[in-house]
């Protein structure tokens, strides 16, 4: 569809919203006490009393669409899966692989057990251009914005995953959200004592445990709390390798009385993962689809001989026990909701983010004399011990990263008649450490330590060697205020938002192997970001909606450092190139059918780009590319569709997305001799955006017995700026069965659950990264290879799940 055709759509859909609006009032004007009617068979989704930017359900969950669709109320685009469909999912799997089939949504994860991460895409913006909250608190990377959804939380405790495909809400606490917004929630701790005990078998020596405690409520039926573990390892499925993770999720609910609630959570996790290679085109072709890391240490180590060069190789690809991503991290949360007055609410959530590790390929060859020396003449450093220093030796080093993130986000909430009126203000500060360490490598090739702290290799000064030594302080603080107003007996809501957030940018970077000049770089980011959508409800079913938001992302913190900045005059360092905030616009316009039986949900979007910040990052070298792509314009439909059970048992969902991305300005940058290159991207698709993906699922259940199909078609999609390579389309099939047994004794709800992913073996790629410029060389311009993860083969676990009351 060329853009007159999506001009003449726009306006035909324009045109006939208008035309349902106004037709409106001469329906029924009892609409809103019918749809209360109709809310009881249906759930729906609603407004959390207590966390900020989250919501919760009314309704059972497993009622429509198997548990992919809520019915919703509000004036943008949204989608939300409930614990009815994750509970069926694989145990293993992480939050991008549950919300795969929602409309908007292009993802993949490494492998089909999901412990290794993966990417996502919504309307064609990547994970680190959308907000993330768990329990309303963002978790983001405070530098890069990249999202990990291997950390957060583990499934069985998983309660709603919403996604705003648009614009965040007005409250959230995102300083990097132009392409909407991601809220994942944990359940609140059971009201009765109980004990689930659950163990997962399946392929590629897949095991896990996974064990919850519920207190059930005690202290006069004001407290509950839950304490869960999981221990789980797998295998790699190409080439060797494993991941093993521990984690603790942990809660509590505090009910005061008189409409005053706590609510508490921690969430903590600790892994360690081999990576998985990820090839160029070329390389698949050459090597095959199981091509991965070296699973031998050849050539390895050489003896050194004292007075001469020995240079050591290593293997190519890197050995794979020296691409490694241990990480530990936790979230910490306390949210509150206190009753000032009739109507009046104040809620306060103070948080806490930590993270700690490393990730990317750590097999580095380090000449022995690539160190800072402030001696003259300069020193080397004997790193094989044979009593010279002319040697290139083999070490482990990688990217260490520490973060702490404490924020705080406050709001008061006052209902007027029509009126709710919310003010609001969020504050952060994150101390973001990233340094390059480096530890020796075993005989076997193995590093000294995995986590490169004990054993760091000194300069001959006696510091640390640091291939890179920065430190970001980012501090972000948001003013917002909203009015949603009801009028017409409550069929038409219309919404007023406004917030204000500001980024401050403290990057310092201290003299280290990677570069010898001392800086610091300070910039404050700022802008006024208004929203306005309006709902009407035409009668008790149907809806129409329409919403236009301005967002905001400042740039990375990468964009402050390495080949961005040049040194001056002065002795500091400029940047390269200006570092300009993104912003967007986007509008939706829809329509809602939401009947006993059967809901339909369909959106018009529009998203306006400016100053788009393409980033990319490669694991394998832990680096990123910031590069400014101008205006992009995003446009398209998105349908979403869900069953009530029908035929004695069947639910059903569907989605379709149907859009267009375009690059709206040609790309600059830097030629092969160091001067501009203009290349011709204007008109082109931008990355990772196919133009149709369909998601299904149907589901039979009738009493203890439930068997699930879900397939995802992706079309193609570049994977190059210039839209000179592209990954094809692919089809993804997964199979979910399940029997709950009998209670015996104390073992009640026993449930025996099978799980296949990827039925039909399908073999498929998804570029790493959207920023990628070309393929094939231009005059003055060296090729920048894209590459490519690739889908995880047919993948089988059964799991046997218990609970003791």
């Amino acid at each position: 569809m060329n853009k007159k055709q999506w001009m003449s759509f726009s306006k035909t859909a324009l045109s006939a919203a208008v035309a349902i609006v106004i037709a409106g009032p001469a329906l029924a004007q009892t609409a809103a006490a019918e749809a209360d009617k109709a809310s009881e068979a249906q759930p729906r989704a609603k407004e959390d009393s207590v966390r900020l930017g989250t919501i919760t359900i009314v309704g059972e969950g497993n009622k429509l669409g198997a548990g992919l669709m809520l019915n919703e109320d509000t004036v943008k685009g949204r989608s939300t899966i409930t614990k009815a469909s994750t509970e069926k999912d694989i145990a293993t799997g992480n939050p991008f692989q549950a919300l795969a089939l929602l409309p908007g949504i292009n993802t993949f994860s490494h492998d089909a057990t999901g412990l290794y991460g993966g990417g996502m895409t919504i309307r064609g913006f990547g994970a680190d251009q959308l907000g993330f909250t768990i329990n309303g608190v963002p978790v983001n990377d405070s530098g890069n914005f990249a999202v990990y959804p291997q950390e957060y939380v583990d499934q069985e405790n998983l309660c709603t995953q919403s996604v705003a495909q648009g614009a965040p809400e007005v409250e959230s606490p995102h300083a990097g959200a132009t392409g909407g917004s991601v809220s994942i929630n944990t359940c609140d701790p059971e009201d009765k004592r109980r004990v689930r005990v659950a163990q997962t078998l399946g392929m590629l020596n897949l095991t896990r445990t996974f064990v919850r405690f519920d207190s059930g409520r005690f202290a006069d039926d004001k407290l509950k709390v839950f304490l869960s573990y999981s221990h789980t390892q797998a295998d790699h499925w190409k080439g060797p390798g494993s991941a093993t993770k521990d984690h603790v999720d942990a809660a509590f609910r505090w009910d005061l009385g008189n409409e005053n609630t706590i609510l508490g959570s921690v969430l903590y996790n600790r892994a360690i993962n081999d990576n998985f290679l990820a090839p160029t085109l070329k390389q698949l072709n050459d090597n095959g689809y199981n091509w991965d890391y070296s699973a031998s240490f050849t050539p390895g180590h050489i003896k050194g001989t004292k007075g001469k060069a020995d240079n050591e190789t290593g293997p190519n690809p890197a050995y794979y026990k020296l691409s490694k991503n241990p990480f530990e991290n936790a979230i910490y949360s306390v949210s509150g909701s206190f009753k000032l007055a009739e109507n009046t609410y104040l809620k306060v959530q103070p948080y806490l983010w930590t993270g700690f590790g490393n990730g990317g390929t750590q097999q580095v060859v380090l000449s022995e004399t690539a160190f800072m020396d402030s001696a003259t003449p300069k020193r080397g450093v004997d790193l094989n011990g044979d009593g010279d220093t002319l040697d290139k030796v083999i070490v482990a080093r990688a990217s260490v990263t520490k973060t702490s993130r404490p924020g705080i986000t406050t709001e008061l909430n006052k209902t007027m008649g029509d009126h709710q009126l919310r003010v609001g203000v969020w504050f952060e500060k994150a101390t973001h450490r990233q340094t390059q360490p480096a530890v020796k490598v075993n005989d076997d090739g193995s590093s000294t330590d995995v986590w490169l702290q004990n054993g760091q290799i000194l300069r001959p000064d006696g510091s640390t060697y640091q291939g890179r030594d920065w430190e970001t302080k980012s501090t972000a603080y948001q003013a917002y205020v909203s009015d949603n107003i009801s009028f017409m007996g409550d069929r038409g809501l219309l919404s007023l938002g406004l917030r204000a957030p500001t980024v401050k940018r403290d990057v310092t970077n201290t003299a280290n192997e990677g570069g010898t000049i001392s800086y610091n770089l300070q910039k404050s980011y700022s802008e006024v970001l208004p929203q306005i959508g309006a709902r009407f409800m035409l009668d008790a079913q149907q809806q129409v909606f329409f919403n236009v938001a301005k967002n905001f992302r400042a740039p990375p913190n990468f964009a402050f450092t390495g080949s961005n900045v040049k040194p001056n005059a002065t002795g500091g360092v400029d940047l390269v190139s200006a570092t300009k905030a993104e912003t967007a616009i986007m509008t939706d316009l829809g329509y809602r059918l939401q009947t006993r039986n059967f809901s339909l949900s369909g959106t018009f979007f529009n998203a306006d780009f400016k100053d788009r910040q393409a980033n990319a990052f490669d694991s394998s070298t832990q680096t990123s590319t910031y590069t400014n792509a101008g205006r992009v314009n995003t446009r398209g439909l998105e349908f979403e569709a869900g069953s009530a059970p029908f035929l004695g048992g069947f639910t059903a969902y569907a989605s379709v997305t149907l859009q267009k991305s375009e690059i709206l300005d040609n790309l600059i940058v830097a030629g092969t001799d160091g001067k501009p290159v203009t290349l011709v991207t204007r008109g082109n698709q931008f990355t990772l955006t196919p133009e149709k993906m369909v998601g299904a699922s149907l589901q039979y259940a009738s009493g203890p017995v439930y068997a699930r199909f879900k397939i995802k078609h992706t079309g193609k999609q570049y994977a190059t700026l210039m839209n000179d390579e592209s990954a094809p389309s692919f089809n993804v099939v997964d199979f979910a069965a399940g029997y709950t047994f009998n209670n015996v004794g104390w073992m009640s709800t026993p449930q025996l659950r099978f799980n296949i992913a990827n039925v039909l073996n399908a073999q498929y790629r998804n570029p790493n990264g959207g920023t990628r410029v070309n393929a094939v060389a231009l005059p003055n311009k060296g090729v920048d290879t894209p590459t490519y993860y690739l889908g995880a083969p047919r993948f089988v676990s059964v799991s046997l799940s218990a609970d003791f009351n």
